[in-house]
């Protein structure tokens, strides 16, 4: 007998982060231009990669916007879950492009580290200055979404990776307009990457943990099982699984070992135990399997060791 049950929580999160993306994607659009323009023009390599990576921003907005956009489409027969994965989807390859565009600005800045480009610090630096006014609007106004929505984090940390880019770009303008240090173009563009690179391997990772069906983030299996064992009547549990669908959005299975001699009812409120159980450890899509403890041997997960009917440590009287 296996019993299910889920929680779905319906809010205006989406709306709110589709709001948002709308009006970022707008105002990162428009100044990506002035700055691919102006860095053309200036020589900046700082400018830039400062504009590539906000022409990356621009893309990884419209693909988390499409994003949840898509996820809002039904279940159907064919996709059980409906498309809610499309979102973490969107922040892998967001992820992806934020480690490309690290490398990319790395082996450009080695290349003109042999041939010098003259830089006009003065341009370069006017344009940084509204790039980072520009982004800090973004970013301010991003702050505004789910924190913790992967999608939103992957295109929030294009974001600020942007704003570190006219951070470092600003510095460097400041250092060629007085000192006239050239150098320092590079090496802002360089540290920049080495950020940008960092955010981004941290977005595609755990978006590859979740399509590999990892377990959650600070779910822990053996406390569950634990817990599980510690519910009267339950004799053992086995093939305790749990992933994430989506952001926020965890499930789990098990098969659980119980008296052999229970009716469907009784069977049933154990299960619903077990299911309140495992909702106090953040997880609302959860499936369990009862099997009868007819078999001579069951397995007991907490407890790392077989156990015989009637002689589980957890349940001296299973009654």
């Amino acid at each position: 007998m296996s019993f299910h049950t889920h929680q779905h929580n319906h809010s205006h999160a989406h709306s709110t982060n589709t709001r948002i993306l709308r009006v970022s994607l707008a105002v990162i659009a428009g100044f990506m231009l002035v700055e691919a323009a102006a860095g053309w023009l200036s020589g900046s390599l700082a400018l830039l990669s400062d504009a590539g990576h906000m022409f990356s921003d621009a893309a990884s907005l419209a693909l988390a916007l499409f994003a949840f956009k898509w996820a809002e489409k039904a279940a159907n027969s064919q996709k059980s879950y409906g498309y809610q994965r499309v979102e973490i989807l969107a922040a892998a390859l967001n992820g992806l492009t934020l480690v490309v565009m690290a490398a990319w600005i790395v082996v450009e800045a080695v290349i003109r580290a042999f041939q010098p480009v003259p830089v006009a610090g003065g341009a370069m630096l006017v344009v940084a200055v509204l790039g980072l006014l520009v982004n800090l609007f973004v970013a301010w106004y991003m702050l505004r979404g789910e924190k913790d929505n992967l999608n939103m984090r992957g295109a929030f940390l294009h974001v600020i990776g942007d704003l570190l880019g006219s951070v470092a770009a600003v510095a460097a303008g400041l250092l060629i307009q007085f000192y006239g240090w050239n150098w320092a173009d590079l090496a802002a563009s360089a540290a920049v990457a080495l950020l940008i690179g960092k955010s981004g391997w941290g977005v595609l990772s755990g978006s590859l943990h979740i399509l590999m069906e990892g377990t959650p983030k600070g779910t822990d299996l053996v406390k569950i099982a634990e817990d599980i064992q510690k519910i009267n009547g339950i004799f053992g549990i086995h093939d305790l699984h749990a992933w994430t669908i989506t952001s926020k959005k965890h499930a789990m299975s098990c098969h659980i070992i119980v008296r052999g001699d229970l009716t469907v009812a009784q069977a049933a409120v154990l299960a619903q135990q077990v299911q309140a159980t495992v909702q106090t450890h953040g997880i609302g899509h959860i499936t369990v399997q009862t099997e009868p403890a007819d078999t001579g041997t069951v397995c007991c997960q907490a407890c790392e060791q077989p156990t015989h009917e009637g002689e589980h440590p957890h349940n001296e009287n299973p009654e």
